[in-house]
């Protein structure tokens, strides 16, 4: 029997190791970090999303805050059932008895199926009676434009918080993929390392986001380098806080391993990738999407690399949910949607 529409809610989640992006009807209506924070002595949820993470890093022993997902896939599941369920909420409409919820949550395309099996009962215990998965490259394609189903070959470099996803593209498949888990989080902890090596500066997670913001750079020759940005910290030698200044020159020294890492995965991918569908990427080019795709001077420094046009999408921070929501638009014609599930 078919659900009246009215009594059906269609959710399209970019469940991210670093940010949760929910669409609904064609707008995204959530678009907050992926944070829980937690009452130690109740285990009660306290907050999700950006209240609990200007929690984060500035707790008492009452209180915790956990990141659910690690590398693109769900490290605490308790955690992530509890985000899952506050980001719906605070969608604003009330769940009715009746409701019917439809949902499509990407996953990294490396994922294993117990992963796979981690999301979808995480969709159970929020009362999701019908899921799907897309991976992320697909959704990410689908967000840019192209149109996944033609015998073309793209190839997406999706820079997301847990991982770096990059595939060729064609005929509603993937045809080469690979998944390494250095991105977001990996170059936050890069300048971490890097901030204590040269400056003798302890700086936490969301300090080191906000250089990365600032000042983050994958290359040292950029045509408008930002200005110098002040960092505050504690200083390892007296431990008295202080404030130091550092700049894209320093960022891009700080993040080259964790970048040289990322290319050798593209070069990879492209060794893989069959002869005509080589042909067609050296045609149109690269998609960079994901946050890590507003890296100052990244598409130019990865054009040098592999001796192609690259290019960053359009909102790339956005891209992968805008994908999730068409995908649910059109799940029925989409064969390469996975775990439905109807209840």
């Amino acid at each position: 029997m078919k659900i009246f529409s009215f009594f059906t809610q269609e959710l399209a989640v970019d469940l991210g190791t670093a940010n949760t992006l929910i669409m609904q009807n064609d707008e995204i209506v959530i678009d907050e970090p992926s944070i829980v924070a937690i009452n130690r002595t109740t285990n009660e949820v306290i907050a999700v999303g950006y209240k609990a993470m200007q929690m984060h890093e500035k707790t008492h022993e009452n209180i915790k805050t956990i990141r659910p997902l690690k590398d693109g896939v769900i490290a605490d599941f308790q955690a992530a059932e509890s985000l899952i369920e506050g980001l719906i909420n605070l969608i604003g409409e009330k769940r009715r008895f009746f409701t019917h919820m439809k949902m499509v949550i990407c996953i990294p395309s490396g994922i294993t199926e117990v992963e796979k099996r981690a999301v979808l009962d995480s969709a159970d215990h929020v009362d999701s009676k019908e899921t799907y998965l897309i991976h992320e490259p697909m959704a990410a394609a689908l967000g840019i434009g192209l149109d996944v189903e033609e015998p073309v070959g793209n190839m997406i470099i999706d820079i997301g918080g847990g991982t770096t996803e990059i595939a060729v593209i064609a005929l509603s498949g993937i045809v080469t993929d690979q998944s390494v888990r250095t991105a977001g989080d990996e170059f936050t902890n890069d300048i971490i390392d890097y901030m204590k090596r040269k400056h003798n500066l302890l700086i936490g997670e969301r300090t080191a986001e906000q250089i990365k913001i600032h000042v983050g750079a994958a290359s040292v020759d950029l045509p408008n380098p930002p200005e110098k940005y002040p960092v505050n910290g504690r200083d390892l030698l007296t431990g008295i806080p202080k404030q130091v200044f550092t700049n894209h020159t320093e960022v891009a020294e700080a993040l080259d391993k964790s970048i040289t890492k990322i290319e050798e995965a593209v070069l990879k991918a492209l060794e893989d990738t069959p002869p005509e569908l080589a042909s067609d990427i050296y045609q149109v080019g690269i998609y960079l999407t994901g946050g890590g795709a507003l890296l100052r001077g990244l598409a130019d420094r990865m054009a040098k690399k592999v001796k192609l046009k690259v290019q960053v999408a359009d909102d790339p921070l956005r891209c992968v949910v805008r994908g999730t929501g068409l995908a649910l638009k059109n799940s029925d014609r989409y064969t390469f949607l996975i775990g439905r599930r109807n209840l």
